[in-house]
């Protein structure tokens, strides 16, 4: 039997990872700038995040959501706590894109209507609904395609208020990234954010706003959407949440009432991945991650702006994007191979850093030597 072949693989093979290192089947090792596309929050095999799995595995590793579950609860006061939406309500799923398909299901039903705004260049996940609200038509099969997405410019408040204008009694919400991961690194400006709110509120619509790579704290805020002085009446949340644990939530405001059977899920909330959880915002809270990503990531961002051959960098706190002259395109390539730093990209050209938010300076100016010395190999090379 042989694996579906749908992923594009570097020939690496990680057996082991610590911190902000992964070391292949061969002992070597690599510093990892992608935290496996912005899902290691706290570093690779922390400790804390170990001994809390361990403990939970050790009393109860699953039940069904048929009884009560007080480490469920105990999420639910901490998310309110660090986030800092205090009334808001938690659904746990296990994934973004099903934390995002919920989120347009439960938009739909609180306001009886079916049309969705989303943007272009949007990824929201590859299920069903979220795949209809993501910009890629290669991803979207045809029994995914509805006329209920309408998709609009990102950052086009003239096309925002003319779409709420003609179709505002339709529309159920309004879905956004605060910053656009797979598109780039392309930030929502704050006026844009405040201008979905204000259409939100005049039309009764939702806003639903996609935090599964851009929240966490990645951008020196716990959501990006927080950096426009707003708040959204759905939070999407995945990946950096249970740093490598699969889980996913919601945070929904409190104005949106729940029924039973509405959602639901077998393995959303289930002890390991709410152990997984609080040990990420424990650890956060202990070490101050969020500002720290604030910090660090504008220290790297002004860095490299000041690099020879980056071109351009887009980003807020440790989700960062950066291009690079065209001589220097397949520079991923060279960090990877040469200089053992794995980091993602975006095409055409887009270098993207999602590292741990514990990543610790001395990292951060290891690769920043890394990348100097790629550009330095490869212009060298051209001339």
């Amino acid at each position: 039997m042989s694996l579906f072949n749908v992923y594009p693989l570097n020939p690496i093979a990680i057996t082991k990872a610590a911190g902000s290192r992964v070391w292949d089947d061969k002992g070597q090792a690599y510093l990892d700038m992608y935290g496996g596309h912005a899902v290691i929050s706290i570093g690779h095999t922390q400790p804390h995040w170990v001994k809390r799995i361990e403990d939970q595995l050790h009393a109860i590793a699953f039940y069904s959501n048929s009884v009560i579950m007080p480490i469920q609860e105990e999420l639910a006061t901490a998310l309110n706590e660090i986030s800092g939406k205090k009334d808001f309500q938690l659904f746990l799923c296990n994934s973004g894109a099903e934390a995002n398909e919920n989120a347009l299901k439960l938009a739909s039903f609180h306001t009886g209507r079916k049309k969705i705004i989303a943007f272009k260049k949007s990824f929201h996940g590859r299920t069903s609904l979220a795949v209809a609200a993501t910009d890629n038509p290669s991803i979207v099969a045809p029994v995914n395609e509805t006329d209920n997405i309408i998709f609009l410019p990102f950052n086009d408040s003239d096309a925002l208020q003319a779409c709420f204008n003609q179709h505002g009694t339709e529309i159920a919400a309004v879905i956004i990234e605060g910053i656009q991961g797979v598109a780039g690194i392309y930030e929502a400006s704050d006026v844009f954010l405040q201008d979905i709110r204000k259409c939100c509120d005049n039309f009764g619509a939702l806003y639903i706003a996609d935090s599964v790579q851009c929240g966490y704290g990645r951008s020196g805020q716990f959501f990006a959407h927080d950096h426009a002085g707003v708040n959204a009446d759905i939070y999407s949340m995945a990946k950096g949440m249970g740093n490598g644990f699969p889980i996913g939530g919601i945070l929904i405001a409190p104005h949106i009432k729940p029924k039973f059977g509405m959602l639901g899920t077998t393995f959303g909330g289930n002890p390991l991945a709410c152990a997984a959880a609080l040990a990420v915002i424990e650890v956060m809270q202990q070490d101050k991650l969020v500002k720290a990503a604030a910090e660090k990531g504008a220290y790297l961002i002004n860095a490299l702006r000041n690099t020879p051959g980056v071109k351009l960098v887009r980003g807020k706190g440790l989700m960062i994007g950066f291009e690079m002259e065209d001589h220097l395109q397949d520079i991923k390539k060279v960090l990877l191979n040469d200089f053992k730093i794995f980091t993602g990209e975006a095409k055409p050209n887009v270098i993207r850093l999602l590292p741990s938010l514990a990543i610790s300076m001395e990292d951060i100016n290891l690769f920043l030597t890394g990348l100097n010395g790629a550009i330095q190999q490869m212009t060298q090379k051209k001339d």
